[in-house]
């Protein structure tokens, strides 16, 4: 099968790829981009540690091709941190204990990202229906919570500085 051109903006930077037309994303970012925060867990959309966020939406990148990010925006966990500055979101899961083998927590951040976008002020009940799609096994998820409102309300108190 012919390799295919590929190219989409990743953590606001431009990357043109050689794949396989049946090449997965997740693969892509780690093996061709050097990226490795996005992890491969369960390879079947069930437990989250591959999400990134793909045009504006958390997608699973463990099921979607490469070839459709061609000329979209993708962005990992290593896009959140702006230059040496942890993200609101990364301080609030070291501050709040929201990880513990960490292995989930890529995933956890990014999906975490795309949901306050969404809803800024989440109650802990939409906190938990929003992150639904993304499994810890070691947490029992309180402090994920906790970590996801306590970002909210710092990115909420940046924006009314």
């Amino acid at each position: 099968m012919a390799k295919q051109q590929v190219s989409f903006t990743l953590n606001d930077s431009p990357v043109d790829v050689l794949v396989e037309p049946r090449e997965l994303l997740v693969h892509t970012i780690r093996e061709q981009l050097s990226l490795t925060g996005t992890h491969i867990g369960c390879e079947t959309t069930h437990c989250g540690a591959c999400t990134v966020d793909l045009n504006g939406r958390s997608v699973k990148s463990c099921t979607v091709l490469t070839v459709q990010a061609d000329g979209g925006e993708v962005l990992t966990v290593e896009g959140l941190a702006d230059g040496g500055e942890l993200h609101p979101l990364q301080n609030a899961f070291l501050q709040e204990h929201g990880l513990q083998c960490g292995y989930c927590t890529p995933g956890m951040l990014v999906r975490a990202y795309r949901f306050l976008q969404e809803n800024p002020d989440p109650t802990e009940e939409e906190v938990r229906t929003g992150m639904a799609g993304n499994l810890c096994r070691c947490t029992g998820y309180q402090n994920i919570v906790k970590a996801v409102r306590s970002a909210a309300a710092a990115l909420r108190a940046t924006e009314g500085a």
